[in-house]
This record gives C-alpha cells, structure tokens and sequence, in this order.
C-alpha cells in the first residue's frame, strides 16, 4: 500500500524545519495515489486542454477579476459592509490557506511532466479553497435577494457544480490529491461559515444605534392609562340592537 506523511513545519532557532515528530501518516495515501496515477496514465493532449480552462475557474487570476468587478459594484452601491464581508472572506481564507501549505509541506503528485507547470505545496488545493470561497460567497450574497425556493436551490448547486468541477481538473492533472481537494471543500465552508456569522453579528452591532435613533422617545403622555373593571362601560346586546 502506498505510504504519505503529512509534515508539520515548526521554527527553530530562526529556521523552518520539518519535525519528523510532528509527521502525521496519511490514512487514504493509497486512495491518493492510486486516484493520481490511474489519471496520469490516462491524460491525453485533448483532455488536458479541457482541464486547463476548467481550472483557470478556480485560478488567482480569475478571482480577480471577479474580486475586483464585485468591489467597483459595491463600492458603487455604497454596500459597505458587503464589500468588508467579500475582502476578508476571499483573499482571507486564501492567505489563509498558503500558510497552511507552508505548515503541512505535503509535495504535489506530480512535479515532472510534459503538462506540469505548477510550484508551491499540495495541500490544500488553493484552486478549490479560491473557488469555494468566491462561489460561495457570491452565492451567499445573490440567494436572500432570490424570492423563489428554485431560483436559491439553482444558484446553490451552479456553485457546488464549479467547484466540484475545479476539484476535479486539479486531481486529474495530477497537481493535487483528492484529500487535498476535499481539504480545500471542508475549509472553505468552515471559513464561509465563521465569516457569515461574524458578519452577522456586526450587522446586529452597527444596526442597533442605528434603529434606536429612529424610535421615538418615551412620553408619558403616550403610556395607555389601566381603565378599572368597575368603570368600565358594557355595553349589552339589547343597546347595540
């Protein structure tokens, strides 16, 4: 069976080693290989073609690209905390993400190849973790504006088909392994989650000043006055007919 370790990377005296301590055994290293090797085998010109402009989706440069037509837009709209929410939640969980490389130092499946052009660590994937992120949290901003249960249900699943589809061209060009892409899923949603709450509560935060200057003060004068039972006129039904 295949053999992998997960290194964690610790400082000492100044310098980034490698702690054999520190290694934690892969349990699915036969599954990553086996899944890596069995595409490698099968690569052709064509396909190889096809999961490179399926990957350029989930690429930093095409994140830009969208980053930076979201940010002109809310900035445009004036949609502050939106645009605060997008910047800490992409770029965020990105950098977020390449300390984790560092970290974990695990070497891609491949370095060597007539296809190969990538540099850095494997895991986890930064394509899948990039595509995660945007799609998600575009989805996250476009879903309470949809009114229609389908129309949330649609814009949910055309997002989990992109990322899916940019974890897949990563494994199939072999420059990661399927735990990588699946690390990348799982810490993108946890990411998304902790900042859809973070925002949430600051929302509620800046909210709340906001609602209390528009409630009127309280008058005395307004206070409805308890009628007692005794005073009170009843009116029987023989009067009303």
């Amino acid at each position: 069976m295949a053999f992998d370790w997960l290194h964690i990377r610790t400082t000492f005296h100044g310098f980034l080693v490698t702690d054999p301590l520190l290694a934690i055994t892969n349990p699915f290293a036969g599954i990553d290989h086996g899944v890596a090797v069995w595409f490698h085998a099968h690569l052709t010109s064509t396909f190889v073609s096809v999961l490179r402009a399926i990957t350029e989706f989930g690429s930093s440069e095409w994140i830009a690209i969208v980053l930076s037509i979201a940010v002109l837009f809310f900035i445009f709209k004036r949609w502050w905390p939106t645009l605060v929410t997008l910047i800490v939640t992409v770029p965020g969980g990105m950098l977020l993400n390449e300390w984790i490389k560092l970290l974990v130092h695990r070497h891609r499946p491949f370095v060597d190849g007539w296809f190969v052009d990538w540099s850095g660590y494997s895991f986890a994937s930064g394509h899948t973790i990039g595509a995660t992120l945007l799609y998600g949290q575009l989805a996250l901003f476009i879903v309470p504006v949809v009114k229609s249960r389908r129309g949330r249900v649609l814009i949910f699943s055309a997002a989990t088909f992109v990322v899916a589809l940019v974890g897949f061209s990563r494994i199939a060009l072999g420059a990661h392994y399927l735990t990588d892409v699946l690390a990348g899923m799982l810490f993108g949603m946890i990411w998304l989650g902790l900042c859809l709450m973070a925002s949430r509560a600051l929302q509620r935060i800046t909210l709340r000043p906001v609602i209390e200057s528009v409630l009127p003060e309280a008058n005395s004068e307004l206070v409805p006055v308890p009628v007692p039972v005794d005073e009170a006129v009843v009116v029987s039904r023989e009067s009303v007919i």
